[in-house]
C-alpha cells in the first residue's frame, strides 16, 4: 500500500482544484470531471502506474458512488407535488427518450459496420453504469466497454447539454432536467444539481425511469433491430 496511499488525496485535490477552476472560468468545457481525467491519466502514464493499483488506493470513492446516487432522491422528494401533477407527461417523455437513445445508438453502430456484439454494447449508453453493464451482458455485449460508452455519454451531456438547450431556447426547468437525465444519466444529473435544484430533481427522476424502461425494453428491442437490419 506504500505506493498507493497518495491516489486518494491526489484524486480529491485534483477534483476540487478542477471545481475551483470551473467556478472561476464558467465555461462548460472546463468540466471538473473532464479536467480531472485530463490531469490524472497523463500523470499515471508518466509514472507508469497501472490503473488497477491506482484504483485500489482510491477505491473508497467508488464505494461512495451508490450512496451519492441515492442522495439524488432528496431534491426529487422536495419536488414530489409537481411530479405527481405531471407524471403522465414525465413517463411519456422518458419512454420516448429511452427509445430514441437505444434505437439511435444501435442503428448508427450497425450502419457504420459494427458487429451485433458491439451494437449490443452501445445500446444502453444513456443509462447509469450498473444498469448499462447488466443490460449489455444480457444482450451479448461487452459490459466493460459499455461502461466507457456511459462515461462518454455522461461527459458529453454534462459539458454540452445545457449549451445545446440554450441554443434551442428551452428554458423550462422540468424540460431541461428531463432532457439531461434522459441522455446523460448521473453525470448530467450532477451538473443539473449544481446549476439548479429543480432541474436536478427532474434529471434524477429521468435517470431512474429511463434506467427501468431501458432494462425492460432492451431485451425485446435489440433482436427486433438486428432482424430489421439484417
Amino acid at each position: 500500500m506504500s505506493d498507493m496511499w497518495w491516489s486518494l488525496p491526489l484524486t480529491v485535490i485534483v477534483f476540487f482544484a478542477a471545481r475551483w477552476v470551473a467556478a472561476k472560468v464558467k465555461i462548460s468545457l472546463v468540466n471538473p470531471l473532464l479536467v480531472s481525467m485530463a490531469v490524472i491519466i497523463p500523470l499515471l502514464l508518466l509514472i507508469q502506474m497501472p490503473y488497477a493499483r491506482y484504483f485500489q488506493g482510491s477505491s473508497i470513492l467508488n464505494q461512495l458512488l451508490q450512496p451519492s446516487v441515492v442522495a439524488l432522491a432528496i431534491p426529487l422528494y422536495e419536488q414530489i407535488h409537481q411530479i405527481r401533477a405531471r407524471w403522465k407527461s414525465i413517463i411519456g417523455v422518458c419512454f420516448m427518450g429511452s427509445l430514441t437513445a437505444m434505437i439511435s445508438g444501435t442503428a448508427i453502430a450497425l450502419w457504420m459496420g459494427a458487429t451485433p456484439q458491439i451494437a449490443a454494447t452501445i445500446m444502453p449508453k444513456s443509462v447509469t453504469t450498473p444498469i448499462a453493464m447488466a443490460v449489455s451482458g444480457t444482450l451479448g455485449g461487452i459490459p466493460a466497454i459499455s461502461a466507457i460508452c456511459v462515461l462518454i455519454a455522461g461527459v458529453l451531456g454534462a459539458v454540452f447539454g445545457h449549451m445545446l438547450l440554450n441554443m434551442l431556447r428551452i428554458t423550462g426547468k422540468p424540460s431541461r432536467g428531463l432532457a439531461i437525465g434522459n441522455a446523460s444519466h448521473a453525470l448530467g444529473t450532477a451538473r443539473c444539481v449544481e446549476l439548479d435544484y429543480q432541474e436536478g430533481a427532474y434529471s434524477s427522476l429521468a435517470l431512474v425511469i429511463c434506467g427501468i424502461i431501458t432494462s425492460l425494453l432492451a431485451p425485446f428491442l435489440f433482436p427486433l433491430l438486428i432482424g430489421l437490419w439484417g
